[in-house]
């Protein structure tokens, strides 16, 4: 290993150290008599000190070695911890990353002049109580490796060579003698350009006096990888899953029963990979949070003010690129509520609030995406002030303001240049921060939103996606081309048939719409966004019904017309070229399982540009839904399937996790029970004939397997109690709403009740009764057990 490498070790150690002593220091400041912190203090700035004096780093050893003798006062009682002794170790901390940062980049501690710092962290080392005459006796006390038993390292470098390389005294004291002569280079490039020493010998020296210093035996169950390494492993993943789904394209078209289970095998393996190595890209928001403290101790000393911050969820997991992608966004937020919305501790006291101030930080996963809040107990958002500063600013008209409501106006505060700060500091107040916080949250497919109470404080909620590198999509066509839809902005699918449209879907001031359970939703047609000229063979191919895709942009609800529903499948998702970028319809492209290219759709832009959330439109749309929810209030959704016989089945489609079909070839027998693989897990499959039919043939159509020349099954993927399983049916007859009032009591077991739904007597299914009635309530654990021999 070169020098450089020893050098990259001592940089990558030391900034984890410093962001550790962040943390400790800050933390100290409230709890001072916290002995086991301040020693974790104490070791890291020795350990930094003795390091960078042994590489050569003069400047950065000088700034460590004053700020490890006032540590020395603190630790041995002489000294106790107050805001001003904080804020100049602080100080030093800061000036030790600095020079770190320069030597990353340069290989040197740059121009610099520490004179005033190490002034004032000398000035501190005496007592307040002590005479002036001490602090010079303190300047030049012996150091803590010549005072303190508990830090003197068991072997020096010199030993260490001498023991585990062979390198005799002389040849260390010759090193010793051209350093100490202004010889610029480092004793380690010394040693080995004598031939005294290998290079590994060097670097193995120096770990081990690190590791005695700090008394931290690295573990062996953890290796340090290169980022870029995991990000070359991701993008082969990427192009394994893009081979995988063409895998399973063709074989879908075979029946070789040899290729389907090898290509089912492929797709096991495939999905635990990209599992595994998502897993390693992982890491803790805690990562960006540890920093806050600090913050939010600096801002709140600049201000005069008091400030608490409190964290829940640190462990909550995001993807590298978006970690790193929110750490600005999130820092500015944390400023500015420090800043902006916690009030003075006279304020705090005049309004009855404790005269702490209170920063709380959430992060929680909710829907597919990680929800961060950041919530402060200040003085809210005043909505009538933030109306008038937009008006005098001429960024909305008066008319505009009257009419605005109040998540409107909250926005406001996103637009470039727009503030309400009385006075520019140093740390707000010039307008810039909130747009450029918005624009980098949606950027990575997040939304950012406003929640305040004049007087009792503001919530920021920030939701944005796990991972940006493979994501589950829905697959829709339109104008003969195939989109992606990411599918967290998802909600469900509607199919309105041909005789249906005409009643579904109005006007409303020229905008169409639909009534979905008494709410009327805006329709946006793709095609029509994207230009494209009206297609009638493919609106013959849809014998004139109409797809919709439900899916939720900025909080708000729109449905996407196309021409096909295809299905969902993980995508790996690309940047798209330059000449697209700046179109807001676009947020990516995809290489399909044919391998052609498909577009990913960026539902809030597509949601912006077709202009589905304006302030009218929602209006109006809110006052129709009004009357619309009265008349649908107690309309069910149900989904209808065939029966024994002619008779009509249904259960609510809030049970329904999916809609299957799967080949007779797919299906397997475990035991007595039909299975199936489905989604990496083994999925149980009740067939509703079977558990319908008397007690005395149900036992021999159980173990019947099923016959190999019959055609697909149809399938509802249900959950119940955290389980799922598949609910084999004859016949899917439709979806409908209907207020099923009319009821008569069940006439055979695993039926609830006979209700009229759209004018036909239909049978209610009992789901906890069909699970008891088909023995499936013992069925998981042997399940799970197949699934583990499976995957070995």
């Amino acid at each position: 290993m070169s020098d450089s490498d020893i050098v990259q070790d001592f940089l990558v150690e030391s900034y984890e150290n410093l962001d550790r002593l962040d943390r400790e220091l800050v933390g100290l400041e409230k709890n001072p008599h916290d002995r086991d912190a301040l020693a974790s203090v104490f070791r890291t700035i020795h350990t930094i000190k003795g390091t960078c004096g042994f590489l050569g780093f003069n400047k950065l050893e000088k700034v460590a070695h004053v700020g490890e003798n006032l540590l020395t006062r603190l630790r041995d009682g002489q000294l106790t911890l107050n805001p001003q002794l904080t804020t100049a170790l602080l100080g030093m901390v800061d000036a030790v990353r600095q020079m770190l940062g320069s030597i990353e980049v340069s290989g040197g501690e740059g121009e610099r002049d520490d004179t005033k710092l190490i002034a004032t962290l000398t000035r501190l080392q005496s007592p307040p109580e002590a005479p002036v005459e001490s602090t010079a006796k303190s300047a030049v006390a012996p150091t803590p490796e010549t005072t303190s038993e508990e830090t003197v390292s068991p072997l020096s470098i010199g030993e260490i060579l001498t023991q585990r390389a062979g390198v005799t005294p002389t040849e260390i004291l010759l090193a010793v003698n051209q350093q100490k002569a202004g010889d610029p280079r480092r004793m380690g490039e010394i040693l080995v350009e004598q031939g005294a020493a290998r290079s590994a010998d060097v670097v193995d020296a120096l770990r081990i006096q690190q590791s005695s210093r700090t008394q931290v035996t690295a573990s062996d169950s953890t290796v340090r990888v290169d980022v870029g390494l995991l990000d070359k492993v991701m993008n082969l993943v990427g192009e394994l899953v893009l081979a995988r789904n063409q895998v399973l394209q063709f074989v879908g078209r075979t029946k070789d029963t040899g290729l389907l289970a090898a290509a089912q095998r492929l797709n096991l393996i495939t999905t635990e990979l990209q599992e595994g190595v998502m897993k390693t890209r992982m890491q803790p928001i805690g990562n960006i949070w540890n920093q806050f403290p600090r913050t939010v101790r600096d801002v709140a000393l600049s201000c005069g003010k008091e400030v608490e911050i409190e964290m829940q969820g640190k462990d909550t997991e995001l993807d590298k690129t978006i970690i790193e992608a929110i750490k600005d966004p999130l820092t500015h937020l944390v400023r500015n509520s420090v800043d902006h919305g916690i009030e003075l501790p006279r304020d705090r006291v005049q309004a009855g609030k404790n005269r702490v101030g209170r920063l709380i930080l959430r992060a929680f996963h909710e829907g597919g995406k990680v929800n961060i809040e950041i919530t402060d107990d200040g003085a809210g958002l005043n909505v009538e002030r933030i109306r008038k500063k937009a008006v005098e600013r001429a960024v909305i008209t008066p008319e505009q303001a009257t009419r605005m409501i109040e998540r409107e106006v909250f926005n406001l505060i996103f637009l470039p240049g727009f503030s309400t700060a009385e006075k520019v500091t140093n740390v707000s107040g010039r307008g810039v921060g909130m747009d450029v916080v918005k624009t980098n949250v949606e950027k990575i497919g997040g939304t950012v939103d406003i929640q305040s109470t004049l007087g009792q404080g503001t919530t920021i909620r920030v939701k944005i996606p796990l991972t940006l590198a493979i994501i589950p999509a829905l697959v829709v066509t339109c104008g003969g081309d195939r989109y992606a839809i990411p599918q967290v902005s998802l909600l469900e699918l509607v199919r309105i048939e041909a005789a249906k449209v005409a009643k579904s879907i109005e006007l409303v001031h020229g905008a169409p719409v639909y009534r979905l359970r008494g709410r009327l939703l805006p329709l946006v047609y793709l095609d029509r966004e994207l230009k494209f000229a009206a297609d009638a063979s493919l609106a013959m191919a849809n014998d004139g019904a109409v797809n919709i895709v439900v899916l939720q942009a900025d909080e708000r609800q729109f449905g996407l017309v196309v021409d096909q529903i295809n299905d969902t499948e993980e995508i790996v998702v690309k940047p798209l070229r330059k000449q697209l970028k700046s179109v807001k319809t676009f947020a990516g492209s995809s290489i399909m399982g044919d391998g052609k290219v498909a577009l990913i759709l960026d539902v809030l832009g597509l949601a912006q540009r077709a202009s589905v959330v304006t302030e009218t439109r929602e209006r109006v749309l809110s006052e129709k839904t009004t009357e619309a929810a009265a008349d649908a209030a107690e309309k069910q959704t149900f989904l209808l399937f065939a029966g024994a016989g002619d008779s009509r089945m249904a259960i609510p489609l809030s049970t329904l996790a999916r809609l299957e079909e799967f080949p007779v070839t797919q299906v397997e027998m475990s035991g007595s029970q039909w299975v199936t693989q489905y989604r990496g897990q083994i999925l149980p499959l009740i067939r509703l004939n079977v558990v319908m039919e008397e007690r005395r043939h149900k036992l021999r159509a159980l173990q019947a397997p099923p016959a190999p020349d019959s055609g697909p099954i149809q399938v509802l993927v249900l959950n119940h109690e955290g389980r799922s399983f598949g609910l084999v049916v004859e016949q899917i007859l439709d979806i409908v709403e209907d207020r099923a009032d009319v009821k008569s009591a069940a006439t055979r077991q695993s039926v609830l009740c006979s209700v009229v739904i759209g004018d036909r007597v239909t049978e209610l299914l009992d789901i906890p009764g069909i699970l008891r009635s088909a023995d499936v309530s013992t069925a998981p654990p042997a399940l799970a057990m197949k699934s583990a021999q499976v995957g070995n």
